[in-house]
């Protein structure tokens, strides 16, 4: 990789700590720019900046030198405020954006997710043609869209830039689907179908992913502006996936079941009592969680095969072995296991 000076937004979280260990281990000069400070990125020998995304300034100075940012961070969640989703997730990436034109950073790598076009219904094997949705029920795919059509207009002007698209991303250290599963095994039931499928990656394919995108801006600039879909190229029940993660975790299997129409009505009322009584904290049901938990969508990688040299190094076999011997070993102190 003849990229030296890289930066990873986000490299304290989950994707971005292996994509910071993954550009180490190829002797690069790396920074992670966050809002706090991680001794496990001291130890692996990268620099960190703490700054805040949505303070230009912040993003433009930690930007000096850089030649390539894999923009990772953002505000992720199915609840909250649609301002705290848009000043992260779209004011957050602007500034990214302006910061590598300020600095003339040559490659940007921004980190966007399959819900962007979740238009409510099965999406099966789809490619990266489909459209965005007229309408949306959650800030965070719609601030994600707002962000990916700033990254492709970024690159219209000149700024060599890929967008990929991950999708339910897991593996040790993971900090939203696994424990966010682990926590709710004794009250999580079935919702919809139980065929339907999914895609899911493993962390480190995903970062392999990012890595790739970035090489492939050296040598084949003329990529910039493209979307890809990235994944283990398996569709799985997403039921068999939760129950394989609550095994790994040393948990009985998933018991219930609850409709589709139930649970998208269930979502409706947390909703309208979580917004009239201004509760924070997530709520156990939303519309668009009920949507997503009832429908299918698993997508053609064709595309990130054939531009990038992507394939899953690290199979779900192999994903699900990995994650099951490190919560033996850090389960309790992560997730109270």
């Amino acid at each position: 990789m003849k990229i030296e000076n890289v930066l990873v937004t986000g490299g304290g979280g989950f994707l971005g700590k292996v994509i910071v260990r993954k550009l180490i281990q190829k002797k690069l000069n790396v920074t992670s720019f966050s809002r706090h400070w991680y001794p496990e990125l001291a130890e692996m020998g990268s620099v960190q900046i703490q700054g805040d995304l949505c303070r230009k300034s912040d993003v433009v100075t930690a930007f000096q030198g850089m030649d390539t940012i894999f923009h990772v961070a953002a505000k992720p969640g199915i609840w909250g405020r649609y301002q705290g989703y848009y000043s992260v997730n779209v004011t957050g990436t602007q500034n990214v954006i302006d910061a590598c034109f300020v600095n003339r950073v040559a490659r940007l790598i921004h980190t966007s997710s399959p819900s962007v076009i979740f238009n409510e219904s099965d999406m099966e094997n789809l490619d990266e043609s489909i459209p965005y949705p007229a309408t949306y029920l959650a800030p965070y795919p719609e601030t994600k869209a707002l962000a990916e059509k700033l990254v492709v207009g970024a690159a219209k002007k000149g700024l060599l830039s890929i967008i990929l698209r991950p999708h339910l991303i897991w593996g040790p250290e993971d900090n939203h689907l696994v424990p966010g599963i682990i926590s709710r095994a004794k009250r999580l039931k079935q919702i919809g179908p139980g065929d339907d499928l999914v895609d899911t990656i493993y962390v480190d394919n995903a970062a392999d992913a990012h890595i790739m995108a970035a090489q492939k801006l050296v040598t084949d600039p003329f990529l910039s502006g493209n979307i890809y879909f990235i994944s283990q190229d398996e569709p799985i029940s997403k039921w068999k996936m939760a129950n394989a993660f609550l095994d790994a975790a040393g948990l009985p299997p998933l018991k219930g079941h609850l409709s589709a129409r139930t649970a998208y009505l269930a979502g409706g009322i947390f909703e309208f009592i979580y917004k009239t009584f201004g509760i924070k904290k997530d709520p156990p049901m939303t519309r668009f969680a009920a949507k997503e938990l009832a429908t299918s969508h698993w997508f053609d990688i064709s595309r990130a095969k054939r531009d990038l040299g992507y394939a899953p190094a690290i199979s779900t076999k192999e994903g699900l072995r990995r994650l099951k011997e490190w919560l033996a070993a850090e389960g309790e102190s992560y997730y109270g296991l």
